[in-house]
């Protein structure tokens, strides 16, 4: 089953940003009703690319000087140590609250994320230049 299908619609212009994008959606994908076993693994995967990823918007808000860096970087980091502390609660034991999580909170927060901040940072990226 798939929660996000990756579409034109969900880029935004920006080459790293999309193709990082893209692969959120299919860890996101592979994580909605996995195997309890796989659940650790892609998790961590999907941590691991998410602190990546974000580490690069903030890299891209720094060298463009966004306007609105500090709240795009402060949601950044809340949703990093959310994030941790589902792979605190994974390392616990408790899969259960990780599966609602990763097949709830996460896909919304991400759609939510990309169609707001995101948004507004490609479009001011475009116009300093990015691509």
């Amino acid at each position: 089953m798939t929660l996000i299908n990756w579409t034109d619609e969900l880029k935004r212009g920006i080459a790293f940003q999309d193709q990082d994008h893209e692969e959120a959606v299919a860890v996101m994908n592979a994580l909605h009703g996995c195997a309890e076993a796989d659940l650790a693994p892609l998790f961590k995967k999907l941590f691991d690319h998410t602190k990546a990823h974000l580490a690069r918007e903030d890299e891209l808000m720094d060298r463009i000087g966004f306007f609105a860096a500090a709240v795009h970087k402060g949601e950044h980091a809340r949703v990093l140590a959310e994030m941790q502390e589902f792979q605190d609660k994974l390392d616990a034991g408790d899969i259960d609250a990780v599966r609602t999580y990763v097949e709830q909170t996460v896909p919304d927060w991400f759609l939510n994320h990309l169609d707001s901040m995101d948004t507004a940072t490609a479009m001011f990226a475009r116009q300093m230049g990015e691509t």
